[in-house]
């Protein structure tokens, strides 16, 4: 069932068409949740509560943009109100690469690629939040400067500023690891 007719029936009271969208949805949103807070605990509230407030604000939705737009807007929003919040220094080193198999790994390159992923969650950390949401959303989910427009509540002239102005920030900051 397409995701219009879901919202349509979701805001009308049906809590299965809403259930529906909330499986379609929640893992996309989880991910982006993660890769912005840095902690799958925080993600998770983070993501728990967009939904909560999703549900109440159904009655609000009128599909100018569609469901999963509205559900990443409202998740990125309460992700920069978390990151706000937060004192400077973001844990963002708490996420883990997945580990390769240990037969396809030296020791050394396996040191080499922690010790890279961890230079570029410091370097993560220290984008303004706004900056890192534009920037997740750009080159780790692929959307667009007029999709990222839409879900952060800003023109995409200014999407590609800030994905311009983190990218040259990330760029510094890895150009050791070139």
């Amino acid at each position: 069932m397409r995701d219009a007719l879901l919202a349509v029936r979701a805001r009308e009271g049906d809590d299965e068409a809403f259930e529906v969208l909330v499986r379609r949805y929640a893992p996309a949103l989880l991910r982006l949740a993660t890769r912005l807070l840095g902690s799958r605990a925080e993600a998770e509230d983070a993501v728990q509560e967009s939904l909560v407030s999703a549900w109440r604000k159904l009655p609000e939705f009128r599909q100018q943009a569609g469901f999963g737009t509205w559900m990443y807007r409202i998740v990125s929003n309460r992700c920069l109100n978390v990151l706000r919040a937060r004192r400077p220094v973001a844990g963002l080193d708490s996420i883990q690469e997945p580990a390769a198999p240990e037969h396809l790994v030296s020791p050394e390159r396996s040191a080499e690629s922690q010790a890279a992923a961890k230079a570029l969650f410091e370097a993560l950390a220290r984008l303004s939040p706004e900056q890192r949401v534009c920037w997740v959303l750009k080159e780790m989910d692929g959307l667009s400067h007029e999709e990222i427009g839409e879900m952060v509540g800003i023109r995409p002239e200014a999407v590609r500023g800030r994905v311009f102005r983190a990218r040259r920030c990330l760029t510094e900051a890895m150009g050791a690891w070139r």
